[in-house]
């Protein structure tokens, strides 16, 4: 079982909708049995909220459900559960680390899978959730296809 952890901010933007994306990706690609795929927060801002209204309507947009998500900070127990802890922004990692250590490199931008170190904005301030669900689904089949030789269908 593959274990990928997506991480923001708040956990009601970014992470989330990678979340249901790479769900929607495995499911699409007949993998759903091979990956644990979950979301979290750096900060306690918004524990227990449910997905921000915009990043939901563009997963609706999409055909993607976030049905029953509530928001929740990452801890320290997550490093050791997950093989992955996915990022969407460079300051996304400097919180992590204060939260856990990375003597493994489990830690990673989403956006180093399709080759680049470019981190995603939050939408929640720049409201550009379609460009911000592009670069997120752009990142995860990234993922799926140069780290796992699973190639998702479009």
């Amino acid at each position: 079982m593959i274990r990928i952890l997506f991480i923001c901010h708040g956990n009601i933007c970014r992470s989330p909708m990678a979340e249901f994306v790479m769900k929607k990706l495995v499911r699409d690609a007949g993998a759903e049995d091979r990956f644990e795929i979950a979301s979290a927060a750096t900060s306690r801002e918004e524990i227990g909220n449910p997905v921000y209204p915009p990043a939901k309507a563009e997963l609706a947009r999409h055909g993607i459900s976030c049905k029953g998500h509530a928001a929740r900070q990452m801890t320290r127990a997550d490093y050791d559960y997950f093989d992955y802890l996915v990022a969407m922004e460079p300051y996304n990692i400097r919180n992590m680390l204060r939260i856990c250590p990375d003597p493994e490199g489990k830690m990673r931008l989403l956006l180093s899978f399709a080759g680049s170190d470019a981190g995603i904005d939050d939408p929640w301030y720049t409201g550009r959730f379609e460009e911000v669900y592009r670069q997120i689904e752009t990142g995860c089949r990234a993922m799926l296809e140069n780290e796992f030789g699973i190639r998702p269908g479009r």
